[in-house]
């Protein structure tokens, strides 16, 4: 019995860590599925200033109580989808040594939705200061406060740089963090079929070539 063509061995592996690579971090309820370089979180900018921000939720309820099941939720970090109320924990680590040495201000809003892109700052317009921290050196360059999201929708964390300059963080809260978009799923679909495909030709002309070589 013939063995395989390298080739054909190639393809079959490539096809296996495709598959695999649906459960790594990133794709799965893994702990560690934020890629960390050099630091770590979501990335947010302006024309002027940038930052890495997270987020981390407490749950409301007794999280010390047994019932208390989802002690994964206290530690996973997020960026701008929250999937539930709470106590929202931030971080943003700013970029660029020349921002330490300028006095910033923490805000975060509930904010109001009136309809068009949700990536356009323009149709959110605040309605409601959550929590106003004074503006303040940070030397290390890392931000830090807390604030209560009391219930569902949208809302915005703002560092107040220099009195008048905003770094505008979306936010939405009750909502699944890992939902895929539609058309992200409909493209890793046909990926996948096309995948599939590809290899069930490859595999027929080996097959016919191989029959016809021993006729």
């Amino acid at each position: 019995m013939k063995s395989l063509p390298p080739i054909l061995l190639f393809l079959l592996f490539g096809c296996a860590v495709l598959l695999t690579a649906c459960t790594s971090p990133g794709y799965n309820d893994n702990p560690s599925q934020i890629p960390i370089k050099a630091k770590a979180g979501c990335r947010f900018a302006n024309d002027f200033y940038a930052a890495y921000f997270s987020v981390y939720i407490k749950p409301a309820g007794d999280v010390k109580s047994k019932e208390f099941d989802d002690r994964y939720a206290l530690y996973r970090p997020y960026c701008t989808d929250i999937p539930s109320v709470g106590t929202a924990f931030f971080t943003a680590e700013l970029t660029g040594s020349d921002i330490r040495q300028i006095p910033i201000g923490i805000r975060v809003v509930e904010q109001e939705y009136s309809g068009g892109g949700e990536s356009d700052a323009e149709n959110f317009k605040d309605i409601r200061i959550v929590s106003d921290v004074p503006a303040k050196l940070y030397p290390r360059g890392v931000v830090e406060t807390d604030a209560e999201l009391d219930k569902n929708g949208y809302y915005a964390f703002y560092l107040m740089i220099e009195g008048e300059d905003r770094l505008r963080i979306p936010l939405h809260v009750g909502v699944d963090p890992d939902a895929a978009p539609v058309a992200s799923r409909i493209a890793v679909g046909i990926g996948g079929a096309m995948g599939f495909a590809l290899l069930g030709f490859v595999v027929y002309r080996y097959t016919r070539r191989h029959n016809t070589s021993w006729r």
